[in-house]
């Protein structure tokens, strides 16, 4: 058995013995989301796209989309959490500023160290809600993060800010209440009231004549580079979704064993084909540099289509119990609705419309 098998093996270990029996709990529970996440810090699987070198796991894209896939099949809301520090490790390897490498990137996998991002609003057209312009020893932030996800859970966050020149630059800044001497401050919202994955304290930063000091500067990105990231990795976040689907599959699988009815047995073998097919299809897509932007949409699209489906699917099998907010079908459900909009662009939101609008999809 390879290294990487052993590391999903592992993961689900631990996911189906310490995560899946709370599920519900660190759903909703910030300090129970937060002992989800140092169990997988404890087993050093917090900074997998990490280099060996700096104590990472550098498992390959297939390993990773896989262990994201295993996470989100048992709770959403670590999932979604543990997504925002290992897209904050992946920055940082990317960094030019060596320093920052080695003050950080030691200690991301175990989690001694948890830094959350704030930079979606770049996808937002016109103008941009927290603007940066370069003073002496580094550069000023002013305006509004309106999502960052972790607060009380994550120690900094990486903050996006527009340049003049429309240029962004990333840093890192603390994730609590601070003033500095010369009048900065930054302050938070309260968590804001979500219908899904509450527990994972999304708040909004305000910045007050911020000086981000050169050296917590991560990188300057060039004008459009969220754009142009998000055409890149359009399929990467399908991992989650199709997670989402395996879900609701594992409910609809549990009815049909309870209920021994045909029909059940049969939506399930039908739904679980297509989600089969659906990540052949993806992963395929992905190892094939010749698919076309407008094919990896349907493909995510489609990812998205069966979370809602299988979600839906087991709300329709567990019939009036998933109406309460702690049943399993509830919070799948609540969860697909996150995997659907998260990350969302508009050329994602026009597939996915498209996708729930036609009768049958190409396969």
């Amino acid at each position: 058995m390879d290294n990487q098998q052993h590391l999903l093996d592992k993961v689900e270990f631990y996911l189906q013995n310490s995560v899946a029996p709370h599920a519900a709990e660190i759903d909703n529970n910030p300090e129970a989301l937060g002992t989800a996440l140092k169990g997988l810090g404890e087993l050093n699987l917090l900074a997998l796209r990490v280099p060996k070198e700096w104590g990472g796991a550098e498992v390959s894209d297939e390993t990773f989309q896989n262990f994201q896939e295993l996470v989100a099949r048992y709770s959403g809301a670590l999932a979604f959490l543990q997504t925002q520090h290992q897209s904050a490790a992946g920055m940082l390897v990317q960094s030019d500023n060596s320093s920052l490498k080695q003050e950080y990137l030691p200690y991301l996998g175990k989690g001694e160290i948890l830094v959350g991002v704030g930079f979606s609003h770049l996808r937002r057209e016109g103008e941009q809600p927290i603007l940066a312009v370069a003073v002496d020893g580094g550069y000023q932030l002013d305006g509004q993060v309106p999502w960052v996800t972790g607060f009380g859970l994550f120690q900094e966050f990486i903050v996006a800010a527009e340049l003049p020149d429309g240029r962004a630059i990333f840093g890192l800044l603390p994730f609590v209440e601070i003033y500095q001497e010369a009048g900065g401050a930054i302050r938070f919202s309260k968590p804001m009231e979500l219908a899904a994955i509450a527990s994972t304290n999304t708040v909004t930063a305000q910045l007050s004549n911020w000086l981000l000091p050169s050296d917590r500067v991560i990188s300057i990105k060039p004008a459009g580079w969220i754009h142009e990231n998000d055409k890149n990795n359009v399929l990467r976040p399908t991992s989650l979704a199709l997670g989402c689907a395996r879900a609701g599959l594992d409910i609809l699988s549990a009815a049909s064993y309870k209920k021994s009815q045909p029909f059940l047995i049969s939506a399930f073998k039908l739904l679980d084909e297509e989600v089969i097919n659906c990540s052949i299809a993806i992963r395929k897509s992905q190892q094939q540099s010749r698919a076309s932007l407008a094919e990896q949409l349907q493909l995510r699209a489609w990812a998205i289509d069966l979370a809602v489906r299988c979600a839906h699917a087991a709300v329709t099998v567990s019939s009036g119990a998933a109406n309460y907010s702690h049943h399993p079908a509830q919070r799948v459900y609540r969860e697909a609705l996150v995997f659907t909009v998260s990350g969302q662009t508009g050329a994602l939101m026009e597939a996915t419309l498209a996708r729930l609008v036609r009768s049958s999809f190409p396969q």
